[in-house]
Parts: C-alpha cells; structure tokens; sequence
C-alpha cells in the first residue's frame, strides 16, 4: 500500500453516502457495491468477480454468508464473509431487479454486461469526487471494514486473527496496515488504566 491509503468514511458520512445513491442512476447495483465494501471488506476485482451463485445457496435462496472464491481473491486466498442484513436486504432488492441467473456477476452495468474492476475503481472515484468525499476511493470501505472489525473483535469474543481471516491476508501485519488509531480511544484507555 504505497502512497497515501485511503480515508475511512464515519457513520455519518456512510449514511450520505447511502442516502445519495437512492437518486443515482442505477441505485439498486450502486447500494450493492458500496454495502460490499462497507460491509464486507471486498476489494473492486472481488466485488467485479463476485456471482450470484457467491451469495446464494442451491435453492437460489440469499445465503447468510459471502464465497468469495480464490478464483477472485487477491492471491487466491478466498474466504467465508458473514453476510451483513443490511447487504442482504440489498442483495434481495437487486436480485427482484435484475432477475439474475446463477452463474451472473452481481455487479453488471445498465446494459447487462459484467462490470471489471477498473469499472468499480472508476465508479467509486467519480461519486466521491462528484460529492464532495475528499481523500476517498474504493478502497475507503475495506479500510473502514477492517477498522471497524478490529475495534469491535474482542467485544465478539475474538481476535484480530478473526479480522485477518475476513480480510484475506496472509499476514497480521498486513491487516494492522490497514488499521486506523482513534486518538480519543486511546486517551481512554490510558485514563483506565
């Protein structure tokens, strides 16, 4: 991760987020792709492979996790995701929309084609850019997951192994990267101790 990372977006600010896309273009797919990085941690070449029969099980019902194949990982290093309601919800609303098949990508375009993951990159700079979300790129959600997931891991009973495995990395130290300190958090915790 050369250069600067990405910005994490607040609760706040992922709640506009959500709110602008209702009058997008698209919004059913658009609530998908931002709830997939929110909400899941995936990255734009994952969400670009991800297929309805990722989400689904064989009755073609929404499954309660995301399969994320090593077809699409990074490095091949597929994993299970626990799948958010807030996703699911929105997974159900575009699959009334578009009427997939199985074997579709989720993310498809006006038109139907699959959508690459250039396209992802390209469609998350161009909103937060087109509303004002400075610092911010498709890569904004996976950090904000990731972070989010490593605050509340040990109220969960689990470690951040737990949010390695989510993530996809090979190692912790990968997932600490992607980790953003609270200053106020650790204010405190020095105050309790």
């Amino acid at each position: 991760m050369a250069g600067r990372q990405a910005k994490l977006l607040s609760d706040a600010m992922f709640d506009r987020a959500l709110r602008l896309l209702t009058s997008s273009r698209y919004p059913e797919r658009n609530r998908v792709m931002l709830l997939l990085s929110f909400k899941a941690g995936l990255r734009a070449n994952e969400m670009a492979g991800l297929t309805w029969a990722m989400v689904q099980r064989a009755d073609d019902q929404l499954s309660h996790c995301l399969e994320v194949e090593d077809h699409i990982a990074k490095n091949h290093r597929g994993r299970r995701i626990p799948m958010h309601r807030d996703l699911r919800k929105a997974l159900r609303e575009l699959k009334a929309y578009d009427r997939p098949h199985t074997h579709d990508t989720v993310l498809r375009s006006e038109r139907g084609a699959s959508l690459n993951s250039a396209s992802v990159v390209n469609w998350f700079a161009d909103f937060y850019r087109t509303h004002g979300f400075a610092g911010c790129s498709s890569h904004s959600g996976r950090r904000t997951f990731i972070t989010k997931a490593a605050r509340e891991i040990s109220r969960c009973g689990g470690s951040l192994r737990d949010v390695q495995e989510l993530a996809g990395h090979a190692s912790l130290r990968m997932t600490e990267r992607y980790i953003e300190g609270d200053r106020q958090t650790q204010r405190r915790l020095v105050a309790r101790l």
